[in-house]
């Protein structure tokens, strides 16, 4: 039996060599991972951290690219049913950087840089057959754990005989 399986087109966009470091970018990128990208676009665009429009700028960028790249192939992307699959802060070059210190002496500080990649996808109701066919799955692994619970209790059961069996020879 051949099953026809349809690939999740992915969307992406970067804003590379961002002067912040990426534990303060992913503070952002968490609040967006998942959501609907109208909701995104909300949640990043009232949010007060300063790299809230750097982020902003490149998830819009990604739409963009969905929308792009569907025109030119042909391809049937829905912007409305768009989400956010990973949106993530990879370390960039660090800029090793000098400040005065008391009595003549330099101290060493290090000026972080962030790599945002963003991914776009497209929700679809296959996304949701394959949620149902993961708790089709979970079944069969409760019934493995009932299984072992079942093993344990027989092996208890032989040893009560042992026991049961003594007492009757005494």
């Amino acid at each position: 039996m051949a099953k026809t399986v349809e690939k999740i087109r992915e969307f992406r966009a970067e804003a590379k060599f961002q002067r912040t470091s990426p534990q303060k970018a992913k503070l952002v990128l968490d609040l967006i991972k998942g959501l609907r990208v109208e909701q995104a676009l909300n949640t990043v665009h009232f949010s007060t951290k300063k790299m809230a429009p750097v982020i902003e700028k490149v998830l819009r960028s990604a739409i963009q690219n969905a929308n792009y790249v569907s025109q030119e192939q042909g391809l049937d992307v829905d912007v409305d049913n768009l989400y956010v699959r990973t949106a993530i802060a990879n370390e960039g070059p660090r800029m090793k950087r000098i400040r005065p210190a008391p009595m003549g002496r330099a101290f060493r500080y290090q000026r972080r840089m962030a790599h945002i990649i963003v991914t776009v996808a497209e929700k679809t109701s296959e996304a949701s057959q394959s949620a149902s066919k993961a708790d089709t799955t979970a079944a069969p692994v409760a019934k493995k754990a009932a299984k072992k619970t079942a093993v344990k209790s027989a092996a208890k059961n032989p040893a009560a005989k042992k026991a049961a069996s003594k007492k009757a020879a005494k």
